[in-house]
């Protein structure tokens, strides 16, 4: 197979504008890749450009070029464009053109992953939550309407990045189709296997179609390279560590030559709220990066820097057993640039390791963002969400409970009330709870509910005339696996006591949390063990990153100047939450936090100059 291309790319790290440019070529060609005419290892690293601030952009593009890749890998995520059905966003932390503008600046080559499936520990796997309620749709198989909506996806995709390939003068040099689904194939074995190829072959026509000229790769496991690779794409290995077996497969699947690729090569790994961090050694990263590079073996580093998931990006895994595994909101991966754009240990070695392998220059180090620590910050105001939110919002009724879908909510939140005006004991059961509920009765907390720990059921004494309240949290929707099919929030299933459903007049209140309330007309109102809000100011002489200290805290998310940061949950590991220095002002700053246990009153909260990841509170993921 050959790929031939041509485009107009700077050879200098960071272009000028008035430069002249140079004419390049890029092939898949007698089992290499060719730059120039002339055999080229891919040496990259995968970084995702909406885990960071677009401010920083440029200064993690360039700690990769520092650390002596010529490559940068990074996904595109669906869900974060099409903001609602039909709404598309491409501007500031979304602007994927300027991010791909600015590896070229850099001097790196740009590998892109659009999916449109991504995984990447990412809500739904990038897909859009809505797509489950279009009619006749079913996600990742050939399928109609998911079809249509995939070639919209790709189709606005390609707009903003057509003119960026390598064939158009841009630093595209290839472009993957779908995503990992040899692994997929393996698990829906309900689907024949000529049903999946013809999905996988329509995926990769529609980029074809839509404009994307530059050569396809996939990335499987090699073992399940059968069901993931894809006609005239390169075939390359995920985590594969074994070179003789990456060749073995890549020539049984790809006319009997390379290049060879690990499209995914693991110095960290992910972590999930109420597990242990992760951690991978660095001398064993240097040796298999070093096995690659004797060997002449692309590959790209996943991750070489993870940064953040902010907001409610996080997804979760499944383990079969009906528990969720949901992401953490830091997503630094043990990767060789920290959450906060640092060089660790792990990327020191593996600069000098590539000092004696590049045949081209590795740059000194960007500069630093400055760090700080903010200590006392005071938290003057405290709003109670029972007794001043709900009480102001107009409710959703229904006979039975509605899912986040039905009330055409993607993220965040939902109250769900019943009133009882017959006195009711004995056994609530929330088989169909998804993810995370606090219950209450006549606003006192009874009970917490947790699909990441199977907790479903619990003893409840309703009185006479009192008011059962489940306060429900979609913790992230699931992003890997078969599972990817069923992925409703809310209470999806009926609200049972004593094997009896709970019916009518429910009454449902929708907190999406894509901004806080406004409170400044609320008065302050304090409740210990109810969802509070609290709310400060504080003030900076200078900027810097920094990290919220939240390991006195429950359970909730924070906002800073308006920017979510993520969740936050007292069964760590994680027990800290970045703050990007580009988020906080000189001069005056806002925090509100919305904490959902309550347990403790708080007066102030501190920012440290070091991250807490690995500090597991196994009593309280017990509780």
């Amino acid at each position: 197979m050959k790929f031939i291309v041509l485009a107009l790319i700077s050879l200098s790290s960071v272009i000028n504008i008035h430069a002249q440019t140079a004419k390049h070529t890029f092939e898949i060609k007698n089992g290499s890749f060719v730059y120039d005419g002339k055999p080229v290892e891919i040496h990259s690293g995968e970084m995702h450009y909406p885990r960071v601030p677009h401010q920083y952009w440029r200064q993690r593009l360039e700690m990769i070029k520092a650390m002596g890749m010529n490559a940068v890998t990074t996904y595109v995520f669906w869900n974060y464009h099409e903001t609602a059905p039909g709404v598309w966003d491409f501007k500031g932390d979304r602007d994927l053109a300027k991010f791909v503008k600015t590896a070229q600046e850099t001097g790196l080559f740009v590998i892109l992953r659009p999916g449109p499936y991504v995984c990447a520990e990412w809500e739904f796997g990038g897909y859009p939550w809505w797509l489950q309620k279009v009619k006749n749709m079913e996600v990742r198989t050939y399928n109609q309407p998911f079809l249509d909506s995939c070639n919209t996806y790709i189709h606005h995709i390609a707009n903003q990045l057509k003119d960026l390939q390598i064939t158009h003068g841009g630093p595209i040099i290839m472009v993957q189709a779908e995503n990992e689904f040899g692994s997929y194939v393996s698990q829906r074995k309900d689907i024949p296997l000529e049903q999946h190829k013809k999905y996988s072959e329509a995926i990769k026509q529609q980029l074809i179609a839509n404009g994307f000229d530059v050569p396809f790769f996939t990335a499987d496991a090699t073992g399940l390279f059968n069901g993931g690779s894809v006609s005239d794409a390169l075939p390359c290995g995920n985590g594969e560590d074994n070179v003789d077996t990456l060749k073995k497969y890549v020539n049984l699947f790809h006319n009997g030559e390379g290049p060879y690729m690990v499209s995914e090569f693991y110095p960290g790994w992910l972590d999930h709220w109420g597990e242990r961090f992760v951690k991978v050694a660095p001398q064993e990263t240097i040796n298999q990066t070093e096995k690659f590079l004797k060997n002449k073996i692309s590959f790209s580093y996943y991750m070489i820097f993870g940064g953040t998931n902010f907001g409610f990006t996080s997804g979760a895994n499944y383990d079969g057993k009906h528990h969720i595994q949901p992401d953490l909101t830091s997503y630094d991966y043990d990767a060789p640039i920290s959450e906060d754009g640092r060089a660790t240990p792990k990327f020191t070695m593996l600069r000098d390791l590539m000092k004696k392998y590049a045949d081209y220059n590795i740059p000194n180090l960007p500069a630093m963002p400055a760090i700080i620590s903010i200590n006392n910050i005071q938290l003057d105001k405290t709003v109670d969400v029972f007794s001043n939110l709900v009480l102001k919002m107009k409710p959703v009724t229904c006979d039975t409970p509605m899912t986040f879908e039905d009330l055409n909510q993607g993220y965040g939140y939902v109250l769900y009330q019943k009133h009882f005006n017959k006195a009711v004991s004995g056994k609530l059961d929330l088989k169909g709870l998804r993810d995370y509920a606090l219950v209450f009765i006549n606003n006192k907390k009874v009970g917490e509910l947790n699909r990441q720990s199977n907790v479903y059921s619990l003893d409840i004494n309703i009185p006479e005339n009192a008011t059962l309240s489940i306060f429900v949290e979609n913790m992230g929707r699931i992003n890997y696996g078969s599972e990817i099919v069923h992925n409703l929030k809310g209470i999806i299933s009926p609200v049972k006591i004593n094997e009896t459903a709970i019916t009518g007049n429910w009454k449902m209140y929708k907190f999406p949390f894509d901004a806080i309330p406004d409170l400044s007309k609320e008065k302050n109102n304090y409740t210990t063990g109810v969802p509070v809000i609290y709310s400060g100011k504080f003030s900076l002489n200078a900027t810097g990153d920094t990290f919220l200290d939240m390991k006195d805290w429950g359970k909730g998310i924070v906002f800073i100047n308006g920017h979510n940061l993520g969740r936050y949950w007292k069964i760590g590991p994680q027990q800290t939450l970045y703050v990007p220095g580009c988020w906080l002002n000189k001069g005056k700053n806002k925090i509100e936090i919305f904490e959902q246990q309550n347990d403790i009153k708080h007066t102030l909260i501190n920012a440290v100059e070091t991250p807490v990841l690995d500090n597991l509170n196994k009593a309280a993921a017990k509780g």
